[in-house]
């Protein structure tokens, strides 16, 4: 899956433009990047579209735990969505996330991050 098919995943499981589920997916593949293991996060970018793998790369430099209500928080805050349209986009890039980097290599990822994030998407 290449970016524009990914950003357009996106916009139809959210209704959001696509610059809006462009700035989305970017945000919450970063902040996902922030709870994954350097290692994970290399075999996981490497699923991925360019565009969003270097976003994953980068956000292994925190190495932090981020309940899922403080992630709909910062992407709220960051891409300047209203806290529904945050849930609702950061569900849409997982379950996109899911089909781009296959079921196993997902799984792997979601086993570092939580599994209240898998859960929403379930």
């Amino acid at each position: 899956m290449d970016f524009p098919e990914f950003v357009q995943a996106v916009v139809t499981r959210t209704g959001l433009s696509r610059e809006e589920a462009a700035d989305l997916s970017r945000a919450t593949v970063e902040l996902l990047g922030h709870m994954l293991s350097s290692g994970e996060a290399r075999d996981f970018s490497v699923e991925l579209p360019e565009e969003l793998a270097g976003y994953v790369r980068e956000g292994v430099k925190r190495q932090e735990r981020i309940p899922l209500y403080e992630a709909v928080r910062r992407i709220q805050e960051r891409v300047g969505l209203s806290e529904p349209e945050s849930d609702r986009g950061i569900r849409a890039v997982l379950a996109t996330l899911r089909e781009a980097a296959g079921e196993e290599e997902f799984s792997n990822a979601m086993s570092q991050i939580g599994h209240e994030y898998l859960q929403v998407i379930s």
